[in-house]
């Protein structure tokens, strides 16, 4: 299957061992794992800004993510989609990655499931949804 992790289950996969880090760790060995650069952008500068992750660190986990992840080019969506307009490159991705999930703990992509028929989970619920269409 195809799947887009958002960027907050990667910071906290990155940040402590837990649901986050379990489930990324079973994507990238068991699923493709889809990103963009511009979500690859904004993992760098949260790592940066946000979790104050030294320069090494963020470059050695983008590069990781480079090498793991299925990079696609996002088109623009028109009409928007998302409430916070900053979240449509999150459902762009999705649909220029042709996933069938995002994995995501942000309310405002939540709210949307499904969305084009791409589903929108929260780390927990895509184990379950995982089991029951896996």
């Amino acid at each position: 299957m195809k799947l887009l992790v958002d960027t907050n289950v990667l910071v906290a996969a990155l940040v402590a061992r837990g649901t986050c880090s379990d489930l990324l760790e079973h994507c990238v060995r068991q699923h493709v794992v889809v990103s963009s650069q511009p979500l690859l952008d904004e993992l760098r500068e949260v790592l940066k800004r946000k979790i104050s992750q030294s320069a090494v660190d963020v470059r050695a986990a983008l590069q990781l993510f480079v090498e793991t992840f299925t990079l696609v080019t996002p088109d623009t969506l028109d009409p928007p989609a998302c409430r916070d307009r900053d979240d449509d490159i999150v459902l762009a991705t999705a649909l220029a990655g042709e996933c069938v999930a995002i994995i995501t703990g942000d309310e405002d992509l939540l709210i949307l499931n499904p969305f084009r028929n791409i589903q929108v989970l929260g780390p927990s619920a895509f184990w379950k949804w995982e089991s029951e269409h896996g």
